[in-house]
């Protein structure tokens, strides 16, 4: 039974998936990217409520909004790529794993929409991606998201962070907002093809201000912002109350 649901549920999802990357590859050629954005979170809101991953969301109130930031959070399953804009309410740029780049559709869609490709093997060109992310910041003043665990769990567990995101912070002396997600890894574990219908749930923290770590060693930053993360994620118990708050949502 789970496995037929699964083949409808992606079924289903790559024929709106399909839809949502024609409105999102027009818009990044005709409106740029900032006008392009609302219409990309409308349809990947969609897209997950679609493939049964609604999206809840909260603690938006604490995202500034009157510069740039860099978002941080857990990584938790491939689903992660369309809860987080949903999630996030402003325009954002992802550093995300080089090999993404190379997908079909999507490939092309990131490079256009200007992410960041971050090779994971190779150190010099890691840091080299973390230079542009910081020039991405500091001069053009473009929010910056990145998932610091660097890999999926295969627990559901949050796993250690890397620390090529803090050095970025310190370097571009921007506020950290951290993030946590619930309900990914439920819903697709990284190494099995199965669908498992679930309320998604999504919880931004307080902003972590560059001056209250610019004087920080990069760990201390680091366990920081893992620790922020670990409590926002124990808050997501996910209970009877996702579903009635299900249609509460605000985009």
């Amino acid at each position: 039974m789970r496995a037929l649901l699964s083949i409808l549920l992606w079924t289903a999802g790559s024929l709106v998936f399909l839809l949502v990357a024609l409105v999102v590859a027009v818009g990044i050629l005709t409106l740029g990217r900032d006008r392009t954005y609302p219409l990309m979170r409308g349809g990947l809101r969609i897209l997950t409520t679609v493939m049964g991953l609604p999206v809840i969301v909260s603690g938006k109130h604490h995202i500034p909004r009157d510069r740039p930031v860099i978002f941080m959070g857990n990584h938790e399953s491939l689903f992660d790529v369309f809860v987080i804009p949903v999630g996030i309410p402003q325009p954002f740029v992802g550093v995300e794993a080089a090999e993404q780049f190379s997908w079909p559709i999507w490939g092309w869609i990131v490079r256009r929409w200007g992410n960041i490709p971050i090779p994971r093997e190779n150190l010099q060109a890691a840091k080299q991606s973390l230079e542009i992310a910081r020039q991405r910041i500091t001069d053009e003043k473009v929010n910056i998201g990145i998932l610091p665990e660097g890999t999926r769990t295969l627990t559901g567990e949050i796993g250690e962070f890397k620390k090529g995101p803090f050095h970025l912070a310190l370097a571009a002396g921007a506020d950290i907002v951290p993030f946590a997600m619930d309900g990914p890894f439920r819903y697709k574990s990284k190494h099995s093809w199965i669908l498992r219908p679930t309320v998604c749930r999504v919880r931004f923290g307080p902003p972590i201000a560059f001056n209250t770590f610019a004087d920080q060693d990069v760990a201390v930053v680091r366990d920081l912002v893992r620790e922020r993360i670990l409590s926002l994620k124990m808050s997501l118990t996910p209970g009877k109350q996702d579903i009635q708050s299900m249609s509460k949502n605000n985009p």
